[in-house]
Parts: C-alpha cells; sequence; structure tokens
C-alpha cells in the first residue's frame, strides 16, 4: 500500500510540475529535473536506490515536458530564461 501512495505522489507532482516553460525544450528540462528530483527522493522512501529513482523520474518528467503544451499547463517563464 505504502508503494502504491508513493506512486500516486510521485505522479501528481509530475502532472502538476512538468510543464513549466515556453518552449518543449524548457517543458522537458524543467520535467527532467523536477523528476528527477521526486524520483529521488521516492526511490529513497521506498527502500529502493536514491539514484535509479531519478533515472526513471528524469525520463518520466522529461517525456511528460516535452510531450505537453504550453496551454496544457502553463506556470510562467522558467528561472533560467
Amino acid at each position: 500500500m505504502k508503494h502504491i501512495k508513493t506512486a500516486t505522489v510521485m505522479f501528481t507532482a509530475l502532472t502538476l510540475l512538468t510543464a513549466c516553460g515556453e518552449s518543449t525544450g524548457d517543458r522537458a528540462l524543467s520535467g527532467g529535473a523536477i523528476g528527477a528530483g521526486v524520483g529521488a527522493v521516492t526511490g529513497a522512501v521506498v527502500g529502493g536506490h536514491a539514484g535509479t529513482g531519478a533515472i526513471i523520474g528524469g525520463a518520466v518528467g522529461a517525456a511528460a515536458g516535452g510531450l505537453t503544451k504550453k496551454k496544457d499547463v502553463d506556470l510562467g517563464k522558467p528561472v533560467w530564461r
């Protein structure tokens, strides 16, 4: 049950935060960074390896960010712009 809660929290966080940015590249980059952070924490919390969680979370976040459009979720300009 703990894994289901963790996966739900991770999915929700990725869904809400992956589309930060103006361009597809910005959204993929920010989604990857956010996903890697969430994945590392999740991996460590559930007793797995934080590095593996970061890799999986980063890949999922980058894919989600790259596949969204600005109109889907717009949280403004990223901090690096």
